[in-house]
């Protein structure tokens, strides 16, 4: 297994859900970036990279996407369709998010602060870097 979904605690009562997420409780690292994916265009996937040190973590808090991960020698593809759920993907794994729902909105929390450097942007070096 490449990967697997985390569910986490939903809080709330009669006025509505809360999810609370914590840096090395519900998401396993120190987060020091955010961002958020929407407004997609059908059929145009997002990612389609991999990051030499930055670990993510997905959760699609509105709507639903999917997230295939693959470890160079294996892919597998997770939807991502609950606000309580979340999907880590690790340093060195390719990520493509695709299929998104209209309203689809993904929060991603990094453990990096953006880098150029740390991208693979071509799946045959990403290959070759494994295989070195």
């Amino acid at each position: 297994m490449i990967s697997k979904l985390e569910k986490f605690k939903i809080l709330g009562d009669h006025r509505g859900q809360l999810i609370a997420l914590e840096a090395q409780r519900e998401i396993p690292f120190e987060m020091k970036r955010v961002f958020y994916i929407y407004g997609t265009q059908e059929g145009v996937p997002r990612g389609n990279h991999a990051h030499y040190k930055t670990k993510q973590f997905l959760i699609a808090v509105s709507g639903s996407c999917k997230v295939t991960l693959d470890n160079g020698m294996k892919k597998e593809t997770f939807v991502l369709d609950q606000p309580n759920i979340g999907l880590l993907q690790d340093a060195m794994i390719w990520g493509t998010m695709h299929d998104f729902s209209d309203d689809c909105v993904l929060l991603v929390l990094a453990d990096q602060y953006y880098d150029h450097d740390d991208y693979i942007r071509d799946y045959t070096q990403f290959i070759n870097e494994l295989a070195s």
